[in-house]
């Protein structure tokens, strides 16, 4: 386990943990010089039973709350330090405010230097603080009398340290330490040091940095300052990294050490917030704040979900907009400070930690993020019966740091079924089914003469609006199923068909002959209509029907070309090695300079291509647009 002091300035941490442990966790020169802890200390005790506490021993003064909250954010219990000589101060009330909107609950408090005071003050310093810790995640905290410069209480306080049991960080997840140091021993290499907060870093694992990316692998490893070949949850760690770009310059405290599965910066984390009580202001929407999370330290605004302003004591769905990206998960503990970083304004844990840059206030949100906020056994019932009425399976597992046969197993105790990395309820499933199949025949009942609706138009035709990844593999299901047939462009169900009468389908084998014969300049409308005595309105009428149809495509007015020979001419065009001219276009296709025009300006218009001045280039996302090119 590790335990993390707090308290104020002089009032004895390093000592105490020094006659706790023997080693002094003040290790900078100018710590030494100055008498007090300006960053971070860590030391071991040994208990000789295979036990071992480890302790994060933080700086008191007030200058340096940042380097305690990079400390504190990893620790499992609470040592709250309170001098029985000067009892209560102001960084033992923050100190204590902190460690409660972490929501640490296990924790001793020590009553040092308590040879410096007789019964009596021990017994009124004992009552003040239990009068402080009342309102607190520590107010079952048991309060030791101690001595580190006589011994007296000590043995006692180890021993109810131990008694606070093991770390409570799960080992089951992905592997994710958060570095609050980094340094290049000789010979070595780049060391990082951190507390392990989810899953196991063994030594030869490949890792990345969050959020830089960089890639990095464990050469060696120290769990609890011992060598050894695997670090778990809840362990310090020092990690002997290599990588092709890794430095120290590199890595900054902060950053995170992760499994590759859970590299996935983000700055914009939606939060259960929590604003201190009762001598804060209220805290107004859209207010800088100095965010802390885990090691890291980044500027941002908060973004109130719930209203404009929030009141002292009250609680509050929120989204953190950060200006820098993070590593973050759900459940993760975070403090807030003013602009000025001399006050602790709030705390925050996060529900959603890929927020959405809008639609963030809207009913059906706030409801997803108060579904959100339930437990891993809890979330999914609750999630699944919303309006979205869907659940992206990877991004559900990833927020959580859930892997994914521990999601396959939370769907299916919901009652929900997998469908191309989404999971819905049966019944839900079973409804969408429905909704497509009755959508597609009431549009064949009411437009006998169409052949289908397009993909699109059909998915903003449900009575439910699915998102389009969600609806892509509704329709597969049923593509695969053969409830729903592909024709071309257009989807519809297995018994409609559309075909043309005797007369149109006589007239069109004589069209697409011309098309085929003359395909990169072919006749238009009124040729067509003149060539066979047949009034113009007529051909136009069949030839619009058959671009429905998907057989052809009307580039210009009255212009049709084979869908085939559209895709043919993309790779023409698409086959030019650099870009290329209207000119270079035309004498490819030999159909003169006007209709070359037509055909490229109708692919302007479609995103095939794109135009500067006389030059044009292709598009590579959209060369499939009209069918696969020939070859």
């Amino acid at each position: 386990m590790i335990v993390g002091t707090a308290g104020h300035i002089d009032h004895g941490k390093t000592a105490l943990v020094k006659a706790l442990t023997g080693v002094d966790a003040d290790r900078l020169k100018e710590e030494k010089a100055r008498g007090i802890t300006i960053d971070l200390g860590y030391a071991y005790s040994d208990l000789g039973d295979g036990r071992q506490l480890g302790f994060v021993d933080v700086p008191g003064h007030e200058r340096f709350v940042h380097n305690m909250l990079a400390g504190a954010t990893g620790i499992d219990a609470a040592l709250l330090v309170v001098s029985a000589a000067e009892g209560i101060k102001p960084q033992t009330v923050e100190h204590l405010q902190i460690v409660d909107l972490l929501g640490l609950d296990r924790g001793i408090v020590a009553l040092t230097k308590s040879d410096l005071a007789n019964d009596d003050q021990i017994l009124e310093r004992m009552a003040e603080v239990e009068t402080l810790l009342s309102s607190t995640s520590l107010k079952s905290a048991e309060i030791v009398p101690v001595s580190s410069l006589t011994g007296q209480g000590l043995d006692e306080l180890k021993a109810k340290l131990l008694a606070l049991g093991e770390s409570g960080k799960s080992a089951s997840g992905f592997a994710r330490l958060a570095v609050d140091r980094c340094f290049v021993l000789p010979g070595a290499g780049v060391v990082v040091t951190g507390t392990v907060h989810a899953g196991e870093i063994r030594v030869g694992d490949h890792l990345l940095l969050t959020p830089s990316g960089l890639e990095a692998r464990v050469r060696s490893l120290h769990a609890q300052n011992r060598p050894a070949e695997i670090g778990r949850a809840g362990e310090r760690c020092a990690l002997n990294l290599s990588g092709p770009r890794l430095s120290k310059d590199a890595v900054r405290r902060g950053d995170w050490v992760v499994s590759p599965e859970l590299h996935a910066p983000t700055d914009r984390l939606d939060v259960r917030l929590k604003l201190l009580a009762p001598e804060s202001q209220p805290l107004k929407h859209w207010a800088p704040v100095h965010v802390h999370l885990g090691s890291a330290h980044v500027m941002g605004r908060v973004a109130l979900l719930e209203g404009d302003k929030l009141a002292p004591g009250e609680t509050a769905l929120a989204q953190l907009v950060l200006e820098e990206k993070v590593g973050a998960l759900a459940g993760d503990r975070i403090i807030l400070r003013d602009p000025s970083a001399t006050r602790t304004l709030a705390g925050a844990t996060v529900i959603d930690p890929f927020g959405p840059p809008r639609n963030r206030r809207t009913p059906r949100r706030l409801a997803e993020l108060v579904a959100l906020g339930e437990g891993d056994a809890d979330v999914l019932p609750k999630l699944l019966r919303l309006e979205s009425g869907f659940v992206e399976a990877a991004r559900f597992g990833l927020a959580r740091n859930l892997r994914p046969g521990e999601v396959d197993k939370l769907l299916a105790d919901a009652g929900a079924v997998k469908l191309e990395g989404f999971g819905l309820l049966a019944e839900t499933l079973a409804a969408a089914r429905v909704d497509m199949v009755e959508t597609l025949k009431a549009f064949h009942q009411t437009n006998a003469d169409a052949p289908g609706l397009q993909t699109e138009r059909l998915r903003v035709s449900l009575k439910k609006r699915w998102p389009a990844s969600v609806f892509r593999a509704l329709l597969d299901l049923e593509v695969r199923d053969k409830t729903v047939v592909v024709d071309g462009p257009f989807l519809r169900l297995p018994g409609h068909s559309l075909t043309l009468g005797a007369r149109d389908e006589a007239l069109w084998k004589k069209i697409a002959a011309d098309l085929i014969r003359e395909r990169f300049k072919p006749p238009r409308v009124r040729d067509f209509a003149q060539a066979y005595t047949v009034p113009e309105a007529d051909v136009r009428k069949l030839m619009r029907r058959l671009a429905r149809l998907g057989r052809i495509v009307e580039v210009a007015p009255d212009q049709y070309f084979l869908r085939p020979v559209v895709a043919e001419m993309i790779g023409i065009a698409h086959a030019f090695a650099a870009d290329f001219t209207a000119a270079q276009f035309r004498d490819k296709l030999d159909n003169g300079r006007k209709v070359a025009i037509l055909i490229l300006e109708f692919f302007d218009r479609h995103g095939v291509t794109v135009r500067r001045g006389d030059l044009r280039r292709t598009v590579p996302a959209k060369l499939e647009q009209f069918g696969p090119r020939p070859g």
